[in-house]
């Protein structure tokens, strides 16, 4: 199973730290930065702790005596102290951020590199505007918890621990007084905590959402438009950004509550030091100097208590993103190398599919009982009706997904026995919807060769049929293409996929529809390059058109996802249904055929009749 799991399931007990614990393994590789930074954290804490009680010596030693050799000592010692501090944060920060980069960069690359390494049936069941909101903002909030949540809880703890520490031994009775209310802020700090985690996880969700459906009307928005749909979309979005505002406000309304009393019991603390202090003094039991240093150090307690909160609601929304960042991470792809991957031996790139069935679920299967065999250099034609099995049975070579039953050979060899990317680079591939990357015409071309000369990239653009259009672009090679390609035409796109896969050089060819949304002139184009494209190389062509089939000296007709048909275009024009159908029609260069239409068209004169569609299925029946 390759679905991501409902995002609005509960937490399982024990979750929270065993996620944050997880999370926390991502600084691991820096831990020596991150126990520096602590040490510099500590050094400033000391000098920072010096200050108030050079103060209190600085009332009873200094001010109260009026001995100022004395005062003007404290005060260079106090400067001196400050300064000190001051180094001392300046290289936490400079360590700590280097830190923190450090981390957001490993983590980005770590989570781009694993979704690159998912498998296709992965991308089946995930929306990509789930995935880009995990692979932006989840990892953004696990990345701001890791490298600054983390550090200044750190020192936080630090200041607490080493001010608590000073304050008993400065005042044990006072100390006794500020920590009593210590409890109830523990007990606030984890009641939010508890609370929190659905409400942010729920916001975490519904953001993900919106950035779905912000990803589908950009990419589909010719589509948006062509058909009117800007207000129903805009209604949608906005619908969606409401649950999104819903989810904040519910966060929002939990912050309210708990983070201001998460400040004000800090704050009653001190009050109880003020009164207590007070009078303490009034009635002589402590000097002035004593009493001011012990309200100094306290107010050093009140920013890192006052902060408790706000780090208990970071970590809360660091653990409810980690949880879809590491979900994503603990997914292991469904194909991949077998522990004896072997190398592609040498060959032509034989193909043999030995009893195959497979489905995209187990109940129901798309292809059934394959037995075949291509042989190298062969180019073979599939035809069927829509849905019959022609692309998914394609896909199964380059191992894009494993069979449920059988094989797939490539040169003698199982595929899944093959290293993927030995596999992989030996089959390109030519399909109806070209994707072509938002860079230059050269660097689409040489995409599977980055490194190619651009001797090589010119040869292969001119063997594509594709040399003349490309020099009266704006700049040449060097013209960037839109997004997928949009600012060229279909024919374009599709001479710059040729120019692509022979580049590669590959042992199969895989054409999918490649010449089916062209017109008949563009077409003529894009034959003539396949026809270069496909010399001495295993060939498989799925198409619709008689005037592609015809490249291929063999036609398989698959129905029901079974091969019901095999020979040369003249035996199969006496005993297919659907190839006669086909020449029949007289397709040419200028007509697609729709196999599943049950409108009838005239065939040319002499032609085979074509059949209705109820008197096809008959025949196919």
């Amino acid at each position: 199973m390759t679905a991501l799991a409902d995002p609005d399931r509960p937490l399982p007990p024990g979750a929270f730290w065993g996620t944050l614990r997880r999370l926390m393994g991502f600084a691991r590789p820096y831990r020596f930065q991150l126990w520096f930074s602590i040490l510099l954290a500590l050094g400033a804490q000391a000098f920072e702790l010096a200050i108030p009680w050079l103060t209190g010596d600085l009332i009873d030693d200094a001010i109260r005596p009026r001995d100022t050799d004395v005062l003007k000592t404290l005060v260079l010692l106090m400067i001196a102290a400050a300064v000190l501090r001051l180094v001392l944060t300046v290289a936490r920060r400079l360590v700590a951020g280097t830190m923190a980069v450090s981390i957001e960069y490993d983590l980005r690359n770590r989570m781009y590199g694993h979704l690159q390494g998912l498998s296709f049936s992965f991308y089946d069941r995930n929306q990509t505007g789930q995935l880009m909101s995990r692979a932006t903002a989840d990892v953004g909030a696990v990345r701001i918890f890791l490298s600054y949540g983390l550090l200044f809880f750190t020192q936080y703890v630090i200041t607490v621990v080493s001010v608590l520490a000073v304050l008993i031994v400065t005042d044990p009775l006072l100390s006794l007084v500020a920590v009593a209310v210590t409890p109830l802020i523990v007990y606030t700090a984890v009641r939010y905590s508890r609370v929190s985690h659905p409400v942010l996880t729920k916001a975490q969700q519904t953001l993900a959402d919106v950035t779905t459906q912000a990803e589908e009307s950009v990419v589909g928005v010719r589509i948006v438009k062509a058909f009117g749909q800007e207000r129903p979309e805009g209604q949608r979005f906005r619908e969606r950004s409401e649950r999104v505002f819903d989810a904040n406000l519910a966060a929002n309304a939990l912050r309210s509550r708990y983070v201001p009393l998460l400040s004000f019991l800090p704050a009653l603390a001190v009050a109880a030091v003020l009164g207590a202090g007070g009078w303490m003094v009034i009635e002589g039991r402590t000097t002035l100097g004593e009493f001011v240093r012990f309200t100094l150090l306290l107010a050093m307690l009140v920013m890192p208590l006052r902060m408790l909160g706000m780090w208990v609601g970071q970590a809360q929304r660091a653990v409810a993103s980690g949880l879809r960042v590491l979900e994503v991470l603990d997914l292991e792809p469904v194909i991949a190398d077998a522990p004896t991957a072997q190398r592609l031996p040498e060959g032509g790139g034989a193909i043999r599919f030995d009893g195959v069935t497979f489905g995209y679920d187990d109940c129901q299967p798309i292809v059934r009982d394959i037995d075949l065999e291509i042989a190298a250099g062969a180019t073979v034609a599939l035809i069927g009706p829509t849905g019959c099995g022609k692309t998914t049975l394609t896909t199964l070579v380059p191992r894009f997904y494993d069979v449920t039953a059988g094989r797939v050979l490539v040169d003698g060899v199982d595929v899944r026995d093959l290293a993927l990317t030995d596999l992989r680079r030996a089959i390109a591939i030519v399909s109806e919807e070209t994707f072509l990357f938002s860079a230059s015409v050269r660097e689409n071309i040489a995409f599977g060769v980055p490194d190619a000369s651009d001797a090589d990239v010119i040869g292969a653009a001119e063997r594509a049929q594709a040399a003349d259009f490309i020099a009266s672009l704006p700049e040449g090679y060097d013209t960037r293409i839109g997004e997928r390609g949009l600012t060229l035409s279909g024919g374009q796109r599709q001479r710059i996929a040729i120019a692509r896969a022979l580049l590669v050089d590959p042992r199969i060819l895989i054409l999918d529809d490649a010449t089916a949304s062209v017109d008949a002139t563009t077409e003529a184009l894009i034959r003539r390059a396949l026809t270069e494209l496909m010399r001495d190389r295993t060939t498989i062509i799925i198409a619709h058109r008689h005037s592609t089939i015809a490249l291929a000296e063999r036609v398989l007709v698959m129905e029901d996802g079974r091969i019901v048909a095999d020979g040369s275009h003249d035996e199969l024009a006496l005993s297919s249904a659907i190839y006669a159908r086909i020449r029949g029609h007289g397709l040419g260069d200028r007509t697609f055929v729709d196999l599943d239409s049950d409108v009838y068209v005239p065939p040319k004169e002499g032609a085979a009749p074509a059949l209705s569609g109820s008197d096809r299925r008959s025949r196919l029946g």
